[in-house]
């Protein structure tokens, strides 16, 4: 049986970047279950947040993140968050990621919620395909063992102490086990839970549902963000406008053309992601519409295809002009918010399992992420899980919790109605009418109960659809109870028939697969 000292699953920028750090610190291996290519960093295109800008500081980012972050982030996570950013802007930059630079300095752009600009980018719009091509580049280079095409199918404990991964080969469809001192969850997000993502096919709750298996706390599983704007065509599948799109000068228009987010907001169509979500929900239904449009035919055709070349030419490509044309956008899943809970070192309640990137719930985003704080996130506490391993890790320990938590179980379930049957199809319509945008009890308490029966009745997994499928229902069973529980709306989670958010809700919920669901604690 093959060992190493760490084991890294997932290959967008938090493995990459993971593993270019523990090369230096024994041996590594990085397990994909795709291509080394395959990812959601790709998909990034707004930038990587950081105050390294003349009017900006670290304690500017700070507020910006708390106030985004709607009362639930981890404020010493936020501050080693920005402080430690610009050392590692400084890391990207010496491993040759490519930043736009204006007049010999990085350029800097405005992203909603926002005081100042401080986003980085790379390739005007293809900001996460530069730094994955970079890494991917350097991982290759050093010779660091890559996995492909292998699904992670069980983490091995002991003693509540990680030994080692099961790994199925998806070609051969053999089973593999390796050893290990240290476990990285890098496996990305959730998003293909939802009929309408911005996310890759990879995206399939894999790192929550592995961990939660073993014992590891999942926590503020609700706080799902929607982007507000994925362009919306006929037969094309939602492809991410970027915020920045806004932040330069873009206006949402309803079908009339109506400039429509003064009506809601008065930080307008530069108010926060949730507030912008609901808004285009709320008017397209006054106006019998399935979209609405984002028009930038006002900026110059220059700037619209130097700023935006990615978005400029996929559009073109499906016959849309945005030069000359508005876009249709409407919202759609873009980002997991909770997780894995870890410390500020990445150790979660698991010894020698670590979590970071999207998988991982570090406490910065809080109930909503600030925009472009995500590629942030990795690099910050990927290095820290370096510099925690180097001197000897351990499971992390509960905290003193500094504000009251709700600890929770999936429950069984009765179910007395017909269901449809358990597929990849029928769960992203569940999910998205049940427990999307706008949630109220009756949809959530369905989708728990489908879901529930839905994970009794699905036959173990033999290949990477049917892992992946059994991944999905467990974190869409996370998302629904957790979602179910929090009655009130904040951040990102918006209850119909709770619209206001409530004081003695600023706690988390945290599930275990031992714990008894529903009893407060704090």
């Amino acid at each position: 049986m093959k060992g190493y000292d760490y084991i890294i699953v997932g290959s967008g920028i938090a493995g990459l970047y993971t593993a270019l750090l523990a090369r230096e610190q024994g041996s590594v291996m990085v397990i994909t279950k795709g291509s080394i290519e395959d990812c959601n960093t790709r998909h990034a295109q707004g930038g990587i947040a950081a105050a390294i800008g003349q009017d900006d500081s670290p304690d500017l980012h700070f507020k910006d993140t708390l106030a985004a972050g709607d009362g639930l982030c981890d404020e010493a996570a936020v501050r080693i968050l920005v402080d430690e950013a610009p050392a590692r802007i400084a890391e990207l930059v010496n491993f040759g990621v490519p930043f736009d630079t204006l007049d010999g300095r990085v350029a800097l752009t405005l992203e909603a919620a926002h005081s100042v600009p401080r986003i980085l980018h790379a390739g005007g719009d293809a900001t996460g395909e530069h730094i994955e091509v970079t890494l991917s580049r350097l991982v290759r280079l050093a010779r660091i063992p890559v996995l492909e095409d292998s699904q992670a199918a069980e983490i091995l404990v002991e003693k509540n102490a990680v030994k080692g991964i099961k790994v199925l080969d998806c070609h051969a469809g053999s089973i593999e086990t390796f050893e290990c001192r240290h476990l990285i969850l890098a496996t990305g997000g959730a998003g293909q839970l939802f009929r309408f993502n911005t996310n890759s096919d990879i995206a399939t709750g894999d790192g929550i549902a592995l961990a939660f298996k073993v014992g590891a706390e999942i926590i503020d599983m609700e706080f799902f963000q929607f982007h507000p704007t994925a362009l919306h065509l006929p037969g094309v599948m939602p492809f991410l406008i970027s915020e920045a799109v806004r932040g330069e000068g873009g206006i949402l228009r309803n079908a009339s053309g109506h400039p429509f987010m003064p009506d809601y907001a008065p930080q307008g169509d530069l108010a926060p992601r949730d507030v912008v979500a609901r808004s285009i929900l709320y008017e397209m239904e006054k106006t019998g519409s399935d979209r609405v449009y984002l028009d930038i035919t006002h900026l110059s055709p220059y700037v619209i295809t130097t700023r935006f070349p990615h978005i400029y030419r996929f559009c073109l490509d499906h016959g849309l002009d945005i030069t000359k044309e508005m876009v249709p956008v409407a919202p759609a899943a873009h980002y997991m918010m909770g997780g894995i809970r870890t410390n500020t070192w990445g150790e979660t309640n698991v010894s020698g399992l670590f979590a970071t990137g999207e998988t991982a719930c570090t406490g910065v985003h809080g109930a909503n992420r600030l925009a472009s704080n995500s590629m942030l996130e990795v690099v910050v506490f990927s290095k820290r899980i370096m510099e925690r391993t180097a001197r000897g890790a351990k499971a992390m320990a509960p905290a003193a919790a500094k504000r009251p938590e709700i600890k929770g179980k999936l429950s069984a379930r009765q179910v007395a109605r017909a269901l449809p049957a358990p597929s990849f199809t029928s769960l992203q319509q569940l999910t998205w009418n049940n427990v999307g945008v706008i949630r109220d009890r009756a949809g959530l308490s369905r989708a728990a109960d489908i879901l529930a029966e839905w994970q009794h009745k699905l036959p173990p997994p033999t290949d990477r659809p049917s892992h992946e499928l059994h991944n999905l229902v467990l974190t869409g069973r996370l998302i629904a109870e957790a979602a179910l529980l929090r009655e009130e709306s904040r951040g990102a989670h918006y209850r119909s028939d709770f619209p206001e958010k409530a004081p003695q809700w600023q706690c988390h919920i945290v599930f275990t697969a031992e714990q008894s669901r529903g009893a407060k604690s704090g």
